[in-house]
């Protein structure tokens, strides 16, 4: 029972590390707004950036990790 809920938490497809993506995205837009509301101007933006590129970095990675699991095995 426990091995049909840890393959609930495991990522096989592009497709689902795209859904990951997505849904990390709109918290960090969300998060960037209220940057943008704590800290105007220029400050404010940077922040903005850093959270939606962290987010973009991490989808990155995971589309790599993805590739390499199909290359060289699950381990």
């Amino acid at each position: 029972m426990f091995e049909k809920i840890r393959r609930l938490f495991i990522i096989k497809t592009k497709f689902e590390v795209y859904l990951i993506t997505y849904a990390l995205a709109l918290g960090a837009c969300e998060r960037g707004k209220l940057y943008l509301d704590q800290y105007p101007g220029y400050g404010g933006w940077l922040l903005f950036v850093a959270c939606t590129g962290a987010v973009f970095m991490a989808g990155a990675k995971m589309l790599d990790a993805i590739d390499y699991q199909k290359a060289y095995g699950p381990e």
